[in-house]
């Protein structure tokens, strides 16, 4: 899997646009002790469950790719135009 030039960006607001959708779907809020891992996790289950992104393969259930989900779902979300995607 390729990293592109602004993946850290586009992960980042994933993570705050998935963090808003689990809120507004009655989720508490991700406290500070949550590492950032835990988060990622949390997210991409909740949008598999929530059928807005294709779930992995089992044995492919690890930490990059499931960044790597959010990063092509929040990709998916933008405006062709949007800085991130350039």
């Amino acid at each position: 899997m390729k990293q592109g030039k602004h993946d850290a960006q586009l992960l980042k607001l994933a993570m705050d646009i998935g963090v808003g959708y689990a809120k507004k779907r009655g989720f508490a809020d991700f406290g500070k002790g949550i590492s950032p891992k835990d988060k990622v996790e949390c997210i991409y289950r909740l949008l598999v469950q929530d059928k807005l992104i294709q779930p992995l393969a089992t044995d492919k259930e690890d930490g990059p790719n499931m960044k790597h989900k959010l990063i092509l779902w929040i990709s998916r979300q933008l405006p062709e135009d949007h800085p991130l995607l350039n």
